[in-house]
């Protein structure tokens, strides 16, 4: 088992999700404590409150990608290409779970089944957490910070 994946089944067991997970990797990486943010990661677990829809990863990733390159004061400027990178999050989640799952719901990767959850999202997240970071990489940025090169 990787380093990362022991750190993900940490954080499970301390009773975080998806969305959560991955900020909090992303927050320690920065070497930020924001419980603030986590808490308000809440909101997304199990496809938005646990209803089934968009997954948790996906949009866990998302604003992965948004701590990093987003705005956040009133002096700061959102990174252009945001949203772009934003998009080839999501293409890539689509293009890997759209044909084994049928969609990117919550609900149609656990096939509206729990007992799937202890399956099929520890290898989403790590997944999407190679992906997000391939992403900021690529963009530029240095994940121990948040400033692009």
């Amino acid at each position: 088992m990787t380093d990362r994946f022991m750190k993900m089944l940490e954080l499970s067991q301390q009773g975080f999700y998806c969305s959560q997970i991955l900020l909090l990797i992303g927050l320690e990486a920065q070497g930020k404590n924001i419980p603030e943010v986590v808490r308000a990661m809440s909101g997304l677990v199990g496809g938005m409150g646990f209803c089934g829809k968009t997954c948790g990863a996906l949009t866990g990733g998302a604003c992965l990608i948004g701590l990093y390159a987003g705005k956040g004061t009133p002096e700061e400027m959102e990174d252009s290409r945001l949203n772009e990178m934003v998009k080839e999050l999501v293409e890539w989640f689509e293009e890997e779970n759209l044909a084994p799952y049928g969609g990117i719901a919550c609900f149609d990767i656990l096939e509206n089944n729990p007992a799937n959850r202890m399956m099929r999202c520890p290898q989403l997240v790590l997944q999407t957490l190679s992906k997000v970071e391939e992403i900021l990489t690529a963009g530029g940025y240095d994940l121990s910070g948040q400033t692009a090169y």
